[in-house]
Formats: C-alpha cells, sequence, structure tokens
C-alpha cells in the first residue's frame, strides 16, 4: 500500500516521520488535558498551548515537504487534508483547555464524571489514530480501527447527551457562566468528532491507493 508507494523516497519518509510526530504531541495533549480536568488543575492546562505550538511547527514542515515534491498528486490533497483534521482536532483541544480555566467549579462538579470519561475516551482515540496510521504505513487494512474509532465517537455522543440533559436543570443568572461552560462542552466533544473525520481520510488514502 502506501509503504510500497513511498519506498525510497525522502521527502516522503520525512512526511510520515512528521506525520507520526504530529500525531504523538496531539496523544500528549490530550492526555494532559485529561489529567488537568480529573485533577481540577486549570493552571496544567497551558500544557495544551505548549504542545500545540509545537505540533503547528511540525505541521509547517509536513506542508513545506509536501509542497517540494513529496507523493504523487493524486494522493497529496487527502494527505494535506488529514494533517488539516488533526490540526483541528488540536484547536478544539486548546479551545477546551482555554474555557476550562474559566469554567465556574460547580457548575463543573455537576458534569466532572462525564467530562472525564471524554477526555479518557478522546486520549484513547488519538493513540488509535496513531495505530490506524501506522497500520496503513504498515498494511493498509484499516476497517478495524475505523470502527473502533467510530464506536468512540458514538460514546462521547451519547455522554454529550447526558451532559445536556444535567445542565438543562441548572438556572443561571449570568450570561457569561452559562456560554463558558456550553462553549466547553461544544469544545470538548468536537475532538472525537475530528479525529473520526481524519480516521476517514486515512481510509480515503487507503481505497485511493487500491
Amino acid at each position: 500500500m502506501l509503504g510500497k508507494l513511498i519506498s525510497g523516497g525522502k521527502l516522503e519518509k520525512k512526511v510520515i516521520e512528521d506525520i507520526k510526530t504530529h500525531i504523538k504531541i496531539l496523544c500528549s495533549a490530550a492526555e494532559c488535558f485529561r489529567n488537568s480536568i480529573s485533577t481540577d488543575n486549570k493552571e496544567a492546562t497551558f500544557c495544551v498551548a505548549d504542545l500545540e505550538r509545537e505540533a503547528d511547527s511540525i505541521r509547517r514542515e509536513i506542508i513545506s515537504t509536501i509542497h517540494q515534491g513529496a507523493f504523487l498528486p493524486f494522493i497529496r490533497p487527502n494527505i494535506c487534508r488529514f494533517i488539516e483534521m488533526v490540526d483541528e482536532a488540536f484547536d478544539s483541544l486548546e479551545d477546551a483547555a482555554f474555557e476550562f480555566r474559566y469554567v465556574r467549579s460547580d457548575l463543573y462538579k455537576l458534569i466532572k464524571p462525564e467530562c472525564e470519561k471524554i477526555g479518557k475516551i478522546n486520549s484513547s482515540m488519538c493513540e488509535l489514530l496513531l495505530i490506524a496510521f501506522d497500520t496503513l504505513i504498515e498494511k493498509g487494512d484499516l476497517k478495524e480501527k475505523n470502527l473502533a474509532i467510530r464506536i468512540y465517537e458514538k460514546q462521547v455522543d451519547d455522554i454529550k447527551f447526558d451532559i445536556t440533559e444535567k445542565l438543562r436543570t441548572v438556572e443561571l443568572n449570568n450570561f457569561w457562566d452559562g456560554k463558558i461552560i456550553s462553549d466547553f462542552v461544544s469544545y470538548v466533544t468536537k475532538i472525537s468528532d475530528l479525529i473520526e473525520d481524519a480516521s476517514d481520510y486515512l481510509y480515503i488514502i487507503e481505497v485511493s491507493l487500491k
């Protein structure tokens, strides 16, 4: 599959290694965020922004190398789109971390168990995305990994529903308290959607190489 296509290509091999690094940094950021929300340590969320800056530098390097001629033209758009999806997951994770620093503590306590579950799922999905990418390079059969990611995403959707039902019962007199908690939930649950989208692009790449 892709491994055969890029055999011997220095630019392609560099892109592949950089993509792996990019996903690994996402995994670290997701785990950092999970630990932060589990321990209610708002200051610890700044690690997400630090890791996002590191990842952004890697992303620019990947795009630059692709523009230098890595990969055949027909596959470049899907690889670039995959990278964009990972980058958007980073953005949503960073936004969630930012909002968490301003969430009212008593409101967060109401949904903390659900948020901890989502944080754990997001971390697992990041790890699975890395495995899926390695699978594409080495074997090319992504069905099982793609299905597992979809199952995780469905779990997050179900948890989001539970969170929404809890928050509906809360009366708020301050508009900003409501907006912040709503934005936080939106961002933290969007991460799984974006990882699923990234996984879909890996599958598209696999199909395009058959």
